[in-house]
């Protein structure tokens, strides 16, 4: 058990380092602005600028798109290139605001970011367009429309794809231990990871446990644990409605709870883990939330004969009703730099039609943010062919994204802090945890 006293120092060490980095990148952005001369601004004869995510799958998909769409209206180009290198897409594009060089079309947009960036006056609101508001209530139904609708009553996105976090499960480790059934509520978890310790640890040395969340303390972090489990037990419920916090309640203490227990009982290793290597496919952990970006990896990695399979993420017992998860959804946003923003919406709607959706599940396995997924027939035949992926186009129709709130990645960081404090340190209960993450995040609304 770390005391108190070390774990203030703990404490004021990460704060340190977190506002080390902050200084640096804020003097980078000022660098930014001062040196960015000749922004890119796109007139009715040039071509429009379109970045995309820069891993090699949505690269692919990206480029292939862009070579179609100009054979098929070669007077109106678009050019395309990945968002550039930068320690995070995040900061690459905040560094493209200040510096006004921001594409005209912008695909990797993570929803929470929408919010701040609709404040600040530099996103295009789509639903003034020709052609959104009609493709939006084709593709989407109406929880995910309220969802992407902004404060101000406008949509500066356009719902394009998710990624569920789900559990991902080593299905011969848990045969070792008698189970065919990954567990669903959180005793069921506790009871398997209890009979993993003793049946595959029995010399009392534990080198294989049946989880892993990562213990650092990074907000984004939180996207797979907290948060998703968070939306599983409360029914798809929010973090923060009308600017106000609604997460001081049973749901997430619960939560706190489960994942302080997994660790208190040695369950999930303290360990950082993600040093070695890949300890799920080593069969050093039996479970991990992620998403269906594992598929592709496990396929290439997996040693001969290993067995694994996705469910939907454990919940408290007694829990009754479907089971939400984080979507991950990554949406795609049109900057006030555009001087064709039309035009650019012509090239989104084409990027986002049922035949693209498609192929951009067969290049990078993310899942389209479409209500009919299993509706058409193209895509049965994809599931067919791929049914590693059926589970989480199952899981598509109770995903939920964030709240609309400019204040959602410090928010994030105020319950990663009472996160480490209680589940990882264990200083604090979960109920005063949450609390007082709940407090904090209410100061910061005001």
């Amino acid at each position: 058990m770390v005391h108190k006293s070390q774990y203030a120092d703990i404490h004021k060490l990460n704060r340190c380092r977190s506002t080390i980095l902050s200084d640096k990148w804020l003097f980078l952005i000022l660098i930014l602005f001062h040196v960015s001369c000749n922004p890119k601004k796109s007139a009715p004869n040039e071509s429009l600028l379109y970045w995309s995510a820069n891993n090699p799958y949505e690269t692919e998909f990206a480029q292939e798109m862009v070579n179609e769409w100009n054979r098929l209206y070669p007077g109106n180009p678009v050019h395309f290139q990945p968002v550039p290198e930068g320690r995070s897409s995040e900061e690459v594009i905040l560094a493209a605001v200040v510096g006004k060089t921001t594409p005209d079309i912008y695909s990797n947009m993570w929803q929470g970011d929408v919010e701040f960036f609709a404040r600040a006056g530099v996103l295009m609101p789509l639903d003034t367009m020709n052609g959104f508001i009609d493709s939006l209530y084709q593709r989407c139904d109406s929880a995910v429309i309220a969802e992407i609708t902004s404060q101000d009553g406008h949509i500066y996105q356009v719902p394009w794809k998710i990624n569920p976090i789900m559990l991902l499960y080593n299905e011969g480790l848990f045969r070792e231990i008698g189970l065919d059934q990954p567990p669903v509520t959180y005793s069921q978890f506790f009871k398997a990871a209890e009979k993993m310790q003793a049946d595959l640890n029995g010399d009392g040395y534990v080198d294989r446990w049946i989880g892993y969340s990562e213990v650092l303390v990074t907000w984004w972090q939180r996207f797979f644990d907290f948060y998703p489990l968070y939306l599983a037990a409360s029914h798809g419920g929010k973090l923060i409605e009308n600017n106000r916090v609604v997460f001081d309640n049973a749901y997430a203490i619960e939560v706190f709870k489960f994942l302080k227990t997994l660790y208190d009982q040695n369950y999930f290793s303290r360990e950082v883990l993600s040093a070695r290597q890949d300890v799920f496919l080593s069969s050093v952990i039996a479970t991990r939330f992620s998403g269906p970006w594992e598929i592709i990896h496990a396929e290439k990695f997996k040693p001969q004969g290993f067995d694994y399979s996705f469910s939907p993420l454990p919940v408290p017992d007694g829990h009754e009703g479907s089971t939400y998860t984080y979507g991950d959804p990554k949406n795609i946003v049109i900057f006030n730099t555009c001087q064709q923003p039309q035009q650019a919406m012509r090239f989104i709607l084409f990027l986002i039609n049922r035949k693209n959706d498609l192929r951009l599940l067969q290049v990078s396995t993310q899942l389209p943010r479409r209500k009919e997924l299993f509706a058409e027939r193209q895509y049965i035949e994809y599931f067919q062919q791929n049914p590693k992926m059926i589970p989480f186009a199952r899981q598509a129709q109770f995903v939920r994204g964030t709240d609309a709130c400019p204040q959602l990645k410090e928010i994030f960081d105020i319950i990663s802090q009472e996160y480490e404090a209680c589940v990882i340190y264990g200083v604090k209960s979960p109920e005063q945890a949450i609390h007082d993450a709940a407090r904090a995040a209410q100061v910061l609304l005001e």
